[in-house]
């Protein structure tokens, strides 16, 4: 069976959703994010303050390629995962795309009550890093084979759209 990938901004719903829909479908759960720090016994937080972005890029990218060798995963990806071409390539490999969306005001909402730092909105106006930070990232998003919009929906019926989505395509069983 193919994996299933969410991307999507931060604040999106990706790791909540994605433990939600591995549990309900018996898959196992990957958080790319978390795969980096395990790897590098840091947070994201503190491999972008001690290596910087392109540090952490770089082991995002081998996070991904390993896997995409997976099968029958449920796999969240950092927000900024699908900027870079090759890791879209490895993503789409075996794979079915979904992308998780919301409001720049939910996102905002959803990272201030998180416990996770997050390194891109080290700023005083967080709302317009969010606004910037999406407009430059909606394009890349668009490779998604679905979109759902989850700014007013809880993450069990995001995952319960997704199954459905699957089921339609005939990806599940």
């Amino acid at each position: 069976m193919k994996n299933i990938v969410l991307i999507g901004f931060m604040g999106t719903g990706k790791t909540t959703t994605g433990r939600i829909l591995a549990n309900q479908l018996g898959r196992t759960f990957i958080d790319i994010d978390q795969e980096i720090e395990a790897k590098c016994k840091l947070r994201v937080e503190e491999i972008f303050a001690i290596h910087g972005e392109p540090f952490f890029r770089e082991q995002e990218r081998c996070a991904i390629q390993a896997v995409s060798r997976y099968d029958n995963a449920v796999v969240a990806t950092g927000g900024g995962a699908v900027l870079y071409p090759e890791n879209v390539k490895w993503l789409k490999q075996n794979s079915v795309v979904i992308c998780l969306q919301a409001a720049p005001e939910v996102i905002l909402r959803r990272v201030e009550n998180d416990k996770v730092q997050r390194p891109l909105l080290k700023r005083p106006d967080k709302l317009q890093a969010i606004e910037q930070l999406l407009q430059e990232r909606t394009r890349h998003y668009a490779v998604a084979d679905f979109a759902i919009e989850t700014s007013t929906i809880t993450p069990l019926r995001v995952s319960e759209l997704i199954i459905g989505f699957l089921r339609a395509r005939g990806e599940l069983a």
